[in-house]
């Protein structure tokens, strides 16, 4: 298993497991609106705007791309594993390797975390800081926490 950074060339391997992911799990967790707006969130652009910025991850298993995730400054982003490798540790790794980058910069780490991810980030420590409910064009709401972690379990 291992991480390297993503470049141009894997720009669609970044995005098959952005949008298998979201049109797997998320609709156990949100009305269609709200995964309508996840797509577009993470749309081409933004995902190749990221690549572009150096600030994408790829995770490498089993011979294949498995997982994806994004640092900007302090904020982990877009993280990502392909649903057929959910729950057999490569987002605990993902997110041992990308707080590894963030902690030797700044003393905390924060991140957006969807219904789906709250659980995970809430087991590795990271607190709720901020609660948003965004109201969709079809109105339907996206709702998410802002979490944070303070480098080495310090509390925030």
């Amino acid at each position: 298993m291992r991480m390297i950074k993503a470049a141009y060339e894997h720009f669609e391997i970044v995005q098959k497991i952005v949008n298998k992911t979201i049109g797997t799990v998320y609709p156990n967790y949100y009305p269609q609106g709200a995964v309508e707006f996840f797509l577009h969130h993470h749309s081409h652009e933004a995902i190749q705007k990221a690549i572009a910025g150096n600030e994408v991850f790829l995770l490498e298993a089993e011979g294949e791309f498995v997982g994806t995730g994004s640092i900007k400054g302090n904020e982990i982003n877009r993280l990502f594993v392909l649903p057929a490798y959910q729950g057999k540790g490569f987002g605990t790794f993902m997110m041992d390797e990308l707080e590894g980058v963030i902690f030797a910069a700044y003393p905390e780490a924060v991140l957006d975390a969807s219904l789906p991810a709250y659980e995970m980030y809430s087991h590795r420590g990271y607190v709720p800081v901020e609660y948003h409910r965004i109201k969709t064009d079809n109105g339907h709401y996206l709702c998410y926490h802002v979490m944070k972690k303070g480098c080495c379990g310090k509390k925030l």
